[in-house]
């Protein structure tokens, strides 16, 4: 293929390159570590399905997971939570990549072009992810740190929606990147301003919003589900991950409030 190192691939991580919701594996695993409550866990895990069958997300939602995620890193040091991470990743991530847009990341890498997850998800965990499938770097929501201890605070929006093309712009002019030349990757409505800032957008196990933007506008659609799969709802699956961050962030608020 020919190379084009002016181009640059941005692929969405819930639902286009894993299975399912990375910050709900992220809550298990944060669960089954006794950071908080397996009540906590399927109450968060119950509140997003009801958010996937509203099919909107919530203004107060949003507005919660900006001030309200990755507090309950709070106090807790980055080496700690990145060597959580990667044990999490391993044990309930790494079989759940799917292999069909993992090759099309290799696609970009194989002409000379990068490629960055970009994710609500915290930036410790979409890097790891970005590391163990040998991608350039991720962008997700960043917290603040304070002599290599998390402080509770956000430095940056939730990364989400619209707050995408606006990371991914401010990449591209870092990295002297021509957008034009860019293709993005998603399975949601939700980032529909992300894969309308770049040359090229591809739906990827679209969802029945984003498949009729897809096709109105002439996209790609790629589909890596089998019809089963597609047509069942599951937990893991229907996370929004917007309101996730947020509502694994007071879970654990709450499961520590109830210890002290």
């Amino acid at each position: 293929m020919p190379q084009d190192p002016t181009g640059a691939a941005f692929f969405d991580v819930d639902n286009t390159m894993m299975r399912g919701a990375s910050i709900y594996y992220f809550a298990r695993g944060l669960a089954a570590r006794r950071f908080f409550s397996a009540r906590d866990l399927a109450r968060f895990a119950w509140g997003q399905l009801k958010f996937r069958v509203g099919g909107t997300e919530d203004h107060e939602d949003i507005e919660g997971a900006k001030q309200a995620a990755l507090g309950f890193v709070a106090g807790r040091r980055v080496d700690e939570l990145t060597a959580i991470c990667e044990e999490i990743f391993d044990e309930l991530m790494a079989h759940r990549i799917w292999s069909g847009t993992r090759a099309l990341a290799q696609l970009h890498l194989d002409r000379g072009q990068r490629v960055w997850l970009v994710t609500a998800a915290p930036a410790e965990l979409g890097s790891i992810i970005s590391r163990r499938l040998g991608l350039t770097g991720a962008l997700g929501t960043e917290a603040e740190v304070r002599d290599g201890v998390y402080t509770g605070r956000l430095t940056t929006d939730l990364l989400h929606g619209p707050a995408k093309p606006l990371a991914i712009a401010k990449l591209a002019a870092a990295e002297g990147l021509d957008l034009s030349h860019c293709t993005a990757y998603s399975d949601s409505h939700n980032d529909v301003p992300m894969l309308s800032c770049v040359g090229q957008a591809v739906a990827v196990n679209p969802d029945s919003e984003l498949r009729r933007v897809a096709r109105r506008e002439g996209w790609e659609i790629r589909d890596f589900r089998t019809v089963r799969k597609a047509a069942r709802i599951s937990l893991p699956v229907v996370l929004g991950t917007g309101v996730a961050v947020a509502a694994v962030a007071l879970a654990i608020r709450h499961s520590r409030r109830r210890k002290l």
